[in-house]
């Protein structure tokens, strides 16, 4: 951390789909960054994930306003994991904070986690005690998802906890040191290490607009998690392969004894005994 200077404060958040939602985010961070700024220098890394409607625009105007904002532009929609991994890319704190742009984590939270970050934390992370306005479906979709996840992984991911956290700068370079392709962000902070904590919240509604985590997306999701930090997959492939192998094994000696004995199965063709082996 530079000494010399106040340290600076990045704030990245992914945004598809959300050009109603770019104000009111922005409005609500200005006030947290005016509490802030006699400790840090903000920066906003807003990432624009491909979005079809006016998020871009919206995000240009603001600009025209605010001078902390950084605009990364994505040539298409590459998915919430990668545009969060983006932001991480370009900002440039000594502590970053990733969030959504929805409204549905709130911004004021950030204060606190910068008190835990003070305090010698290297992640703090943002655990929902309650989701106001979802409905029950979702409510036991999310929590089916985060309990799989916790129970088919090696990773101690805490449960009900997103992405809204605070990360340190160490943290942040060791996960862009990280090969991983699919990228699943809350279960990598958890393998890197170093000290992290909670802080409890009650998640908002959303600001406006639909959810873009729809169940089809949560799946793929899960799947990236599970793929990515468990073994279990790999295990199941293994034990799956050495069962069809032995069925396998078995049928071409029987069809070998039929050969040897003489004896003709119902249906049968000449040439079929050395075909089915060869096959087998």
């Amino acid at each position: 951390m530079n000494e010399s200077a106040r340290p600076v404060l990045s704030i990245a958040v992914p945004l598809y789909n959300e050009a109603d939602n770019v104000g009111p985010l922005l409005d609500r961070l200005a006030i947290v960054a005016e509490r802030l700024r006699a400790q840090f220098e903000i920066e906003v890394v807003l990432v624009n994930d491909g979005s079809s409607d006016g998020t871009l625009q919206a995000i240009r105007s603001e600009m025209q306003r605010r001078s902390s904002i950084v605009l990364v532009n994505l040539s298409r929609n590459f998915g919430h994991q990668l545009a969060a991994t983006a932001g991480l890319e370009i900002a440039r704190g000594d502590a970053i904070v990733l969030m959504d742009g929805d409204l549905q984590d709130p911004p004021e939270l950030i204060e606190t986690f910068v008190q835990k970050w003070r305090e010698g934390y290297d992640v703090v992370y943002a655990v929902r005690r309650s989701r106001r306005g979802e409905s029950r479906f979702k409510l036991f979709t999310a929590r089916a998802f985060y309990r799989v996840i916790k129970r088919l992984t090696k990773v101690s991911i805490p449960l009900d906890a997103g992405d809204f956290r605070l990360m340190s700068r160490r943290v942040v370079e060791a996960l862009r040191r990280s090969p991983e392709r699919h990228r699943f962000l809350r279960g990598m902070v958890s393998w890197v290490g170093f000290n992290q904590t909670a802080v409890e919240y009650d998640r908002d509604v959303r600001h406006a607009g639909t959810t873009k985590y729809p169940v089809t997306k949560m799946l793929r999701f899960a799947m990236d998690g599970i793929t990515s930090f468990s073994d279990i997959p790999l295990r199941f492939a293994s034990y799956f392969g050495f069962a069809v192998s032995a069925i396998a094994f078995v049928y071409a000696l029987v069809v070998i004894g039929f050969k040897l004995f003489s004896l003709k199965p119902p249906g049968y063709t000449p040439g079929w005994a050395s075909t089915i082996v060869a096959v087998l």
